[in-house]
């Protein structure tokens, strides 16, 4: 599914920013983003930031609710991805409005 951002209320965003708000959670969002497509299962993201399994599979939950992940049960284990449309949503969020007031292109403001 393509999110753009003119598909994003106000509402959305506030809810995608603040589950990015926490360090901790934070952390997990880039080791899924850095993990690529494929995703990860909640022992591996356990793993690479050492985060004790109730204390992840909070922030994990927080981070599903906003929907920058998805969530994906494979056998045994739930696989986790990085919902990038949502992401590259809210960064354009934050941009789309860039320089608006002022004559100059955002390019130009850079």
């Amino acid at each position: 599914m393509v999110i753009s951002n003119d598909d994003l209320a106000i509402e959305e965003a506030a809810q995608g920013f603040a589950a990015v708000g926490s360090e901790a959670r934070l952390q997990v969002l880039l080791t899924l983003v850095k993990a690529g497509s494929g995703g990860l299962p909640v022992g591996d993201i356990q793993t690479r930031t050492g985060m004790a399994a109730s204390t992840l599979a909070h922030h994990l939950r927080f981070l599903a609710s906003a929907g920058l992940v998805t969530q994906e049960k494979v056998g045994r284990q739930v696989i986790n991805r990085a919902a990038y449309d949502h992401l590259q949503a809210l960064a354009g969020y934050l941009l789309k409005e860039c320089c608006a007031d002022e004559t100059r292109s955002c390019e130009d403001a850079a």
